[in-house]
């Protein structure tokens, strides 16, 4: 018989809901019962008031509800030695010319500090008229050192072979979520660094953060803007501000966190708070006292106690049959 706690201790290293098996054999009978068990996993972190981590907090500190029906938190851990699979998702349209390299060498700092070649996972996805893959996932710091180079704006060549949309951001997140992100284990987060202006993708905002969800990854956003691009607001150009809207939702409906670059908060910083979430998670499983017959997304609210506490987690989960 397999081993139950075997089985649980390694759930907790996956995100996504889960599927295993135990099967019970009647010893000198021919006849196997299956019986299956849906792990849902999810990360979460909590803040004070004051913005500051609080990574003491236990099992009893949470609760967790489906569908607005209590659940029982089977499975409770503190994270900050999980391994992460990461997207870079840079956008590289016009709009982010003169803020590219900046964005360029925040990911170099950021990526020496974080990425752990012996556990961690990362790839580099650009966005502007196209969606482009520079880098599949990879452990190789030396290999994502070569890749962000090149990661630049059009050419003007390719500016004058352009056609349709410009600024594919929808896109670039479906893309990642449903070809990469869908097929891999763990704790997943797509990293977007753009003013979060949309011009011709073919996906919305919404079938965008969907993907992200089925994908069970987290959108973290930093917007870096470039005010000066954009200038006052016309006819069939959305502004900067537009974006920033979307940026929060994208973050907001997956469990991340929306950053702001600024004249007082530096991408570096951002890039360090962000560092700072990834190390800071807790990971909870549940097992759904309502079985899943038809997959689905289904709402979860996770709430914490404690006077000023605020909880960061997904709203929702895709309940695969």
């Amino acid at each position: 018989m397999t081993d139950y706690r075997a089985c649980s201790r390694r759930l907790l290293f996956f995100w996504s809901a889960t599927l295993f098996s135990v099967h019970f054999a009647a010893r000198g009978q021919d006849t196997v019962f299956k019986t299956e068990v849906k792990v849902v996993n999810l990360f979460a972190t909590v803040r004070d008031r004051k913005g500051k981590f609080i990574r003491d907090l236990d099992k009893g500190d949470f609760a967790l509800s489906e569908n607005g029906r209590l659940q029982n938190i089977r499975y409770f851990s503190r994270e900050s030695d999980l391994p992460l699979i990461l997207g870079l998702m840079i956008d590289t349209s016009m709009s982010q010319q003169r803020v590219l390299d900046a964005e360029r060498g925040a990911c170099f700092r950021f990526i020496d500090q974080v990425l752990r070649e012996t556990k961690d996972k990362l790839f580099v996805m650009q966005f502007d008229m196209g969606v482009y893959l520079r880098q599949n996932l990879t452990s190789s710091r030396k290999s994502l050192d070569d890749t962000l180079p090149f990661v630049d704006t059009p050419s003007r060549r390719e500016l004058a072979a352009q056609s349709g949309g410009g600024t594919l951001l929808y896109d670039a997140v479906e893309k990642a979520s449903r070809e990469i992100m869908a097929h891999q284990s763990g704790r997943k987060a797509l990293i977007v660094l753009s003013d979060g202006v949309d011009n011709g993708s073919d996906a919305s905002l919404a079938a965008a953060i969907e993907a992200a969800q089925r994908a069970d990854a987290t959108v973290y956003s930093i917007l870096f803007s470039d005010a000066g691009f954009y200038g006052v607001p016309v006819l069939g150009r959305l502004s900067a501000t537009d974006g920033r809207g979307v940026l929060m939702r994208m973050s907001r409906e997956t469990g991340g966190t929306f950053f702001e670059v600024s004249k007082s908060h530096t991408i570096d910083q951002a890039f360090r708070q962000l560092e700072e979430e990834l190390r800071s998670q807790y990971s909870l499983g549940f097992v759904s006292d309502v079985p899943v017959s038809v997959s689905e997304f289904r709402k979860i609210h996770l709430a914490v106690s404690g006077k000023g506490l605020v909880v960061e987690a997904p709203g929702r989960y895709w309940a695969r049959r």
